[in-house]
């Protein structure tokens, strides 16, 4: 996962890009003053930093000159940001080493885009270090450096995420998990031949063992996507998004592991299935408290859709869409469900 460090003196501005590259996969620090963004570079070492340029005490083109007067930091990818994308800034900030200049306002787009080209110069990629993701919501992929991984066997990819999800593993916690059905010695036997697979999948170093346990090499670190919801989802319940961010996130979940079956699997729907009710009913108030009742009555909606017993969002959606005057909100007050009609 690429890391990141922001400065810039504008709350505002720190939160959008936080929100923007954490939702893209990348490790964030920022800070609000460049004095002690300099002190950070002495504990973390981002593989990019951004940057304003006009900030108080030091600006952002005297934060770059002593970043590259530092003999570590000397070549680190460098962007600035600014509102005031004068000639000689640019060129002033270009001559003293900066990557790229993006000038403000921008689009989620522009960042990401001249954040992706910036790490992909520098080796890196929005895969991980070791150029992985894996994508688990709402379908069941890994790409391994540009290419999607050809599985020998669908127990195989179970057993990847179930190393993915779970560290370090025994054989038998694993066999236990994805073969509970079977008595001891089958589903030792399983275990062994399905890591057999994966390996043949991957390569013979993506799994490790030591005294006994198992686990994917450090050298697989992939980009995640339920890591990534998870991560947002605790920056939302400490309330650090807004309205579009929660509408975002709540899109990003899906059904884990469709197709997979296994005690294991059920556990990890269940507890994504909780955080994605509590993202909907923060997207919900917030929808509310913004004047967008039909907003809120279909984040309402999409919980009752997951928890059918929800007494909260049954009285949520009826008060939202009594709110715009939707005749459903009868059937709301009477708990039916109509799930086949959009409320768009």
């Amino acid at each position: 996962m690429p890391r990141i460090l922001v400065v810039d003196d504008d709350a505002a501005i720190l939160k959008l890009v936080s929100v923007i590259l954490s939702r893209a996969g990348h490790e964030l620090r920022t800070s609000s003053h460049p004095v002690e963004a300099l002190d950070l570079l002495q504990v973390f070492t981002p593989d990019l930093v951004i940057s304003d340029v006009v900030m108080p005490y030091m600006t952002g083109l005297e934060f770059l000159e002593k970043v590259r007067a530092h003999d570590k930091l000397g070549a680190m990818p460098f962007i600035l940001l600014s509102s005031h994308a004068e000639r000689d800034d640019v060129r002033r900030g270009m001559n003293l080493g900066a990557d790229d200049y993006l000038p403000k306002p921008f689009t989620p787009q522009d960042l990401t885009t001249a954040v992706d080209a910036r790490l992909r110069r520098a080796g890196l990629t929005l895969q991980g270090e070791s150029g992985m993701s894996a994508r688990a919501l709402g379908t069941a992929q890994v790409v391994w450096q540009g290419t999607a991984v050809s599985w020998v066997s669908r127990k195989a990819l179970e057993l990847f995420f179930y190393l993915l999800e779970h560290r370090e593993v025994t054989s038998w916690e694993a066999a236990e998990a994805l073969w509970p059905e079977k008595d001891e010695a089958r589903a030792s036997s399983l275990f062994h031949t399905t890591l057999h697979r994966l390996r043949r999948s991957l390569s013979g170093e993506a799994v490790v063992s030591a005294n006994r346990r198992y686990a994917l090499s450090t050298d697989l670190r992939p980009d995640y996507d339920v890591a990534r919801f998870e991560l947002l989802s605790a920056q939302a319940e400490q309330g650090s998004l807004g309205l579009e961010e929660l509408r975002e996130l709540t899109g990003m979940y899906g059904h884990f592991l469709p197709g997979a079956d296994s005690p294991w699997v059920d556990e990890v729907r269940a507890r994504l299935e909780q955080k994605q009710l509590s993202v909907l009913g923060l997207a919900a108030q917030a929808a509310a408290q913004a004047g967008r009742a039909k907003d809120a009555a279909q984040f309402h909606q999409r919980a009752l859709a997951i928890d059918p017993m929800s007494e909260l969002d049954w009285q949520g959606l009826s008060r939202a869409l009594d709110t715009i005057g939707d005749p459903r909100a009868r059937l709301a007050a009477r708990r039916e469900a109509w799930w086949a009609v959009d409320l768009d």
